[in-house]
């Protein structure tokens, strides 16, 4: 039940799973680098979810997925391997203070995301995209949650998409292909707790389709209300963890 909530936010608001599933998983009694890894496993079952709804729409971009996929898979690992090492206080601080901007940012301006202005679609522009994208995706490998909103609204913020489309992206490519990077190299470099798998799966595939489906028939007004909710959430939430 907790994975198929975290994830159903998660597919409709355009990510922060991690906010519900990683946490719990820590307080049910898995070492922290344990959770880390589970939940990555398991993140890997939004992205089919996630997937499986979206793809009735044909809303992919096959250009724009590959230069995510691109720019963003290498920092997945990079980041996953740094996160056994480092720790993250100063970081989570500074991840939720960002996180909670985004939902402010986009509270501020009422038309953003609401009609797609496709831009910086030049060289330079894909450049500077792909370095955001390579920095979103070193934070994916080593944090727990926030990536995939960072995704939404940088594709929203910079490229011009709507949230509905925005939120297709990060949900299929990022669900499924980021977080399945970082479940590999994780898996590699720490322990799963395999027995847990199986429930989180069918709450994460079954939460991810019932959100997609939702933010698909909702359309951007609420997309972009949920995304506002969930990053400003999410960022008190990390900053509070810091302190507790």
């Amino acid at each position: 039940m907790v994975s198929f909530v975290a994830n159903a936010f998660s597919a409709f608001s355009g990510g922060g799973a991690g906010l519900i599933q990683f946490p719990i998983l820590i307080f049910l009694g898995l070492p922290f680098t344990v959770a880390l890894a589970t939940h990555k496993v398991a993140s890997v079952a939004l992205g089919i979810g996630a997937t499986a709804r979206h793809s009735r729409e044909g809303s992919l971009n096959p250009f724009f997925s590959l230069y995510i996929l691109s720019a963003g898979l290498p920092a997945v690992v990079l980041g996953a391997r740094t996160i056994l090492y480092v720790p993250d206080q100063i970081a989570t601080f500074a991840l939720g203070l960002l996180t909670s901007a985004l939902g402010i940012y986009s509270w501020r301006h009422p038309s953003l995301g609401q009609q797609a202005r496709y831009r910086n679609r030049d060289a330079k522009g894909l450049v500077i995209g792909a370095l955001g994208l390579f920095f979103i995706g070193f934070i994916n490998g080593t944090l727990t949650s926030g990536s995939g909103l960072f995704v939404t609204i940088w594709l929203v913020r910079w490229f011009g998409f709507d949230y509905l489309l925005a939120v297709a992206h990060t949900m299929i490519l990022v669900g499924l292909f980021w977080n399945a990077t970082g479940a590999i190299t994780l898996g590699m470099l720490g322990n799963i707790e395999w027995s847990w798998i199986p429930a989180l799966l069918i709450g994460a595939t079954s939460g991810a389709y019932f959100g997609s489906h939702l933010a698909i028939h909702a359309g951007n007004r609420w997309i972009k209300r949920g995304f506002e909710i969930v990053t400003i959430t999410i960022g008190v939430k990390l900053m509070f963890d810091v302190y507790a």
